[in-house]
């Protein structure tokens, strides 16, 4: 976190300079392409403070008034940008136009609109191995992508050095060109920052390869065997994921709790944009057989079996009743004592018998299995 924060900082204040460098030395030096360019590093450090909010406040605990973290916050600050870079990008490419038929408005740049477009190139370099180093070093892709980001920033000042150098070679129109390609670039980092935050807006997945890769590491748990309804959804540069794991249906409750745990430990550890995870552990697929709503609960459900088996006295006894909602039906595990199969006269298999037979007159039982111990 440290780290990010800290590359970020440098990253905008080197942006400021570079902003205000290049417009004042594109109005001094009669260069719209660099004006345009200067344009260019303020929405570099806007991202910049975007990335600076992300690593400090992405972190934050959730409060009350957001029980699911502030991650949207920055989502709704990245579209708020890539609608303000779009605005500006239309205006510079429609002054840029305006300029290439209307010759005689044509600017005429300078020496200083050229050394200033070859220092940005320089910085803006300088900025993509400084980021790039510490994004290798933290494992940060944020800090990547704002890496990159500055490498286009280099690219966008050899298109306006170019037009520069061409305008003084005597190519007047290159310069108001090197604006509109600037522009055009400018359109694209706003499209890129729009179409991503509206995705997380709308709840958008992963993408579709990287689920399969989710898919593959819940499976490779010995103890699941297998899965569905695995969603995701990103949010603020994370993601979370929710999942429907199917495991063996007579396990206890403890034992599920934990496959479920390791299932949230390994996604979270193998996947370092996964933030949350919810799992809900399956004894049989609902989606292929959906669980009957109208089966008794634990208490209506010993209450049938009381009655059931009022005349086998030694029912009363029982140590334990495991209820298992199965096939649209319920499972009855039984544990009676095993003093009651001491003495003359006890034949457990055929108290075990009674038990069964007078259990399976009611339909809702599908099968009872009796054990001593």
């Amino acid at each position: 976190m440290k780290a990010i924060v800290r590359t970020t900082l440098v990253a905008a204040i080197c942006n400021t300079f570079l902003a205000i460098g290049k417009i004042l030395c594109g109005w001094l030096g009669n260069s719209h392409a660099l004006i345009a360019d200067g344009v260019h590093s303020v929405s570099d450090l806007l991202s910049d403070l975007l990335v600076y909010f992300a690593g400090r406040h992405a972190g934050e605990a959730p409060d009350e008034e957001h029980p699911y973290g502030h991650q949207r916050f920055e989502t709704v600050a990245t579209l708020i940008l890539g609608i303000f870079l779009a605005a500006v990008a239309l205006g510079i490419a429609w002054d840029a136009v305006q300029r290439l038929f209307e010759p005689e408005q044509l600017l005429r740049p300078g020496w200083l609109a050229l050394a200033a477009a070859a220092v940005s190139i320089l910085v803006n370099e300088a900025l993509f191995w400084y980021t790039l180093f510490y994004a290798k070093r933290v494992r940060s892709d944020m800090l990547r992508a704002n890496a990159w980001h500055h490498r286009t920033d280099a690219i966008s000042s050899v298109v306006v050095l170019i037009g520069i150098a061409g305008t003084l070679a005597g190519l007047n129109y290159l310069d108001a060109v090197a604006s509109v390609l600037v522009a055009v670039m400018i359109a694209k980092i706003a499209w890129d920052l729009g179409n991503e935050a509206v995705g997380e807006l709308v709840d958008a997945g992963l993408e579709p390869a990287r689920v399969g890769e989710i898919r593959e590491a819940i499976t490779g748990i010995a103890d699941v065997r297998d899965l569905h309804m695995l969603r995701t959804r990103t949010h603020g540069g994370q993601a979370s994921a929710d999942v429907h794991v199917l495991v063996d249906p007579y396990i206890s409750v403890s034992e599920g709790h934990m496959i479920s745990v390791l299932v949230e430990k390994r996604l979270k550890a193998g996947f370092d944009e996964i933030s949350e995870v919810i799992v809900h552990i399956d004894p049989e697929d609902d989606e292929i057989r959906p669980v009957r709503a109208d089966l008794p609960l634990r208490a209506q459900a010993l209450q049938k079996l009381e009655q059931l088996c009022a005349g086998i006295p030694e029912f009363a006894e029982r140590r334990r009743v495991l209820l298992h909602y199965l096939h649209g039906a319920l499972e009855v595990e039984i544990l009676l004592p095993l003093t009651l199969t001491a003495g003359a006269g006890h034949d457990p298999e055929k108290l075990a018998s009674r038990i069964r037979h007078a259990i399976g007159k009611d339909p809702v039982f599908r099968q009872a299995r009796v054990y001593f111990g």
